[in-house]
C-alpha cells in the first residue's frame, strides 16, 4: 500500500483535488481509501462515499490536529491494509499554518489555493516548505500573471518540490498528480518507528490544560511573551 498524506489552509480545495485524482487511479485499477482528519465538523466524508471510496474521519476536538494525526496514524495505516488498499490518502487541515503532518519516506502534498495572497506562501511553515508535491488551486479566477507571481512565491518557499496547478472543478491537472502519487516500489505496511519530518507545534501551558482566565497569575508551563520593546 502506498501512504500519502495531503494537507493544506481550510477551503483550499483539499477534497475537490483528491477527488478527481481518486478518479484518474481508479483507471489504472488502483484501490484507494481515504482518511480525514479535522477538528470539531466535516462532511467530506459524504463526498467520499458518494463515489464509493472507503472512507474514515477524525476529530481531533480540543487536541491539536496534528498531534491527534500522529497519534493515529498507525492506526490508519493498519486499518488501510486489512481493506486491501493499493492507495491510503489522508487529508488533513492545516489550521494554524504551523502544522507538519508529514512522515520521512512517505509522499506528502500540500494544497494552497491563488486567493490567499501572494504573501501566504511566506506565512505557512512546514506543511509547505517540506510537500515533496505542492498543488496550486483555484487558478482559473486570478490572471496568468498572478499565477505565475504566486508559482514563483511558493518556489521561493519550497524549490525541491514539484509544483502543478490543478483544477479542482474540472479536473485538469489531476491525472498528472496522480502518476506521480503511485509508486509500486514504495509500499509500507507500517510507520512504526518512523519519524516527523519536523516537529510538531509545542506548547503544553495552562491554557493547554483548560484554564480560563487572563493574566501572568494564571499563565504557567510554555508560555511565550511578545517583545514590544522599551515601554519608558
Amino acid at each position: 500500500m502506498n501512504l500519502i498524506t495531503v494537507s493544506g489552509p481550510p477551503s483550499s480545495g483539499k477534497t475537490s483535488v483528491i477527488i478527481k485524482t481518486i478518479g484518474a487511479l481508479r483507471e489504472r485499477n488502483l484501490e484507494v481509501g481515504v482518511v480525514k482528519f479535522d477538528c470539531l465538523y466535516t462532511d467530506d466524508d459524504k463526498l467520499y462515499e458518494k463515489i464509493n471510496v472507503p472512507v474514515k474521519k477524525g476529530l481531533s476536538g480540543s487536541l491539536c490536529p496534528d498531534h491527534y494525526f500522529v497519534s493515529n496514524i498507525e492506526e490508519v495505516v493498519k486499518w488501510g491494509t486489512e481493506k486491501k488498499l493499493d492507495v491510503l490518502i489522508t487529508e488533513s487541515a492545516g489550521l494554524c499554518n504551523r502544522c507538519s503532518p508529514y512522515i520521512q519516506d512517505v509522499k506528502a502534498v500540500c494544497v494552497i489555493d491563488n486567493l490567499s495572497g501572494t504573501n501566504t506562501p511566506k506565512k505557512i511553515g512546514p506543511m509547505l516548505k517540506s510537500a515533496d508535491i505542492v498543488i496550486i488551486t483555484k487558478g482559473d479566477i486570478v490572471s496568468q500573471a498572478e499565477r505565475e507571481v504566486f508559482a514563483s512565491k511558493v518556489h521561493s518557499v519550497n524549490p525541491k518540490a514539484v509544483t502543478m496547478h490543478i483544477n479542482g472543478l474540472t479536473g485538469q491537472g489531476a491525472f498528472e498528480l496522480s502518476t506521480l502519487l503511485y509508486d509500486e516500489d514504495s509500499h509500507i505496511d507500517s510507520v512504526k518507528g518512523k519519524k516527523l519530518r519536523f516537529s510538531m507545534p509545542s506548547a503544553l501551558c495552562s491554557y493547554c490544560l483548560g484554564e480560563t482566565r487572563i493574566g501572568d497569575d494564571y499563565q504557567m508551563g510554555n508560555v511565550r511573551k511578545i517583545d514590544l520593546g522599551d515601554n519608558k
